[in-house]
């Protein structure tokens, strides 16, 4: 029989990164071969390919009715990514196919669809998952079935002006325990952006007023939230996945964060395009008041997976073009820019007495107005600023019969 000739039977994907796993996204092409390795003769009916790829959730729950019933409630849904299917052998005319013994390999190559799919997650309740899967017809013989299941990551560019503008807000409660009041506690917080990737520091800019009378913790954290929907019904599942602690402050003391970093580890990126999937993030800063609950100031957060350009894009702040991963840039940028001159080699001393000399003191200026500008605006500012009007040697030096002759001479 096949079954005992049939010596093995696997699923292999063209991958250009040798042994690692291949990761594809909407509109890529998934290749790869179906190998067989047979003893000897063997006869085929066929072999045909079904790739699939399905948002699933299911969750039960008990329901109570009285004080001796009870049942159990399904909550279940999918939605479909894909349904390719392809014959790999078969014959024309419906007979059988004699393979010989040896190894035979059966090509395979389709592509994902061109709209919008949803990056592979595993969670709890839910799933969303992309296979391929062969099945062998062979006469007289029960059907061989392998599935083999691949990656699908749909890339999430954060250099956009939704995901490059910062995230800010302010929060304050009052601290009461039974029937005494404490006073208020408030916090304010700042992010440079929205939209950060996997390893990247977010600097938190933060006040914590704290006008009670006892100490509090301020602290900040990153959440993940999982949620799964069926039937109307909404089921979530959060976790902490890094966390900041700051100092103690003191009864009617003030403290200030300035860019303290939290790192984010390494998660998967935010998916906000499945009906009954999404996972998300949020910045959350809190301060623990002790006899009463937390107080936390949440700020939205999208994990991507292109990373920040160097200078950001020209409608991004200046703040956000320079909150750049330093680690990611020494890794994108090869050679390390030349660092600029010292300003004692460039000016002379003289130089710098005589422009001393010469300043002349102006009222501050609002400079509001010049943060908005692009910062290419600065570089061209820097790079064509034309030279000092002072020179040791004249620049136009005139003939000796032009010059002015002396009233003694």
């Amino acid at each position: 029989m096949i079954f005992d000739k049939l010596k093995k039977f696997d699923i292999v994907f063209d991958s250009l990164e040798g042994d690692c796993p291949p990761v594809f996204s909407s509109g890529d092409v998934v290749s790869g071969r179906v190998l067989m390795d047979l003893s000897g003769e063997s006869r085929v009916d066929s072999l045909k390919l079904h790739a699939e790829g399905f948002a699933k959730v299911h969750w039960t729950e008990s329901r109570s009715a009285g004080s001796s019933t009870a049942y159990t409630q399904n909550y279940s849904d999918e939605v479909e990514y894909l349904n390719r299917r392809e014959v790999l052998l078969q014959a024309d005319n419906g007979d059988v196919t004699v393979l010989p013994a040896g190894r035979h390999e059966f090509p395979f190559s389709f592509q994902l669809p061109e709209e919008t799919l949803v990056t592979s997650f595993e969670g709890k309740h839910g799933s969303i998952r992309y296979w391929v899967k062969v099945k062998l017809h062979r006469p007289w013989a029960t059907v061989r079935k392998i599935k083999k299941e691949f990656t699908v990551i749909e890339p999430i560019d954060i250099n956009t002006p939704a995901l490059l503008a910062p995230q800010a807000g302010t929060k304050d409660k009052m601290a009461r325990a039974w029937y005494r009041n404490f006073g208020q506690v408030s916090v304010t917080a700042k992010i440079d952006r929205k939209g950060y990737t996997p390893g990247e520091m977010i600097p938190v800019f933060a006040e914590f007023d704290n006008a009670t009378s006892r100490s509090v913790v301020p602290r900040a954290y990153i959440t993940q939230t999982q949620t799964f929907i069926a039937r109307g019904t909404m089921k979530q599942k959060r976790a902490v996945v890094a966390t900041l602690c700051g100092d103690i402050v003191g009864a009617r003391c003030r403290e200030t964060w300035h860019g303290r970093a939290i790192k984010i580890p390494p998660v998967g990126p935010s998916i906000l395009q499945c009906r009954i999937i999404k996972v998300e993030y949020m910045l959350k800063v809190c301060v623990d008041v002790p006899g009463t609950s937390k107080m936390c100031l949440e700020l939205p957060l999208v994990i991507g997976t292109i990373p920040l350009h160097p200078f950001g894009s020209r409608t991004s702040s200046v703040s956000s073009q320079y909150s750049v991963n330093l680690e990611w840039l020494r890794m994108a940028i090869p050679e390390q820019p030349e660092p600029p001159p010292d300003y004692s080699s460039v000016v002379t001393e003289e130089e710098a007495v005589q422009r001393h000399n010469t300043v002349v003191l102006q009222p501050a200026e609002d400079l509001s107005g010049i943060l908005e500008r692009p910062l290419m605006a600065f570089v061209q500012e820097f790079r064509f600023r034309p030279p000092p009007l002072y020179s040791e040697v004249d620049p136009n030096p005139q003939p000796l019969n032009m010059r002015p002759r002396c009233m003694t001479c």
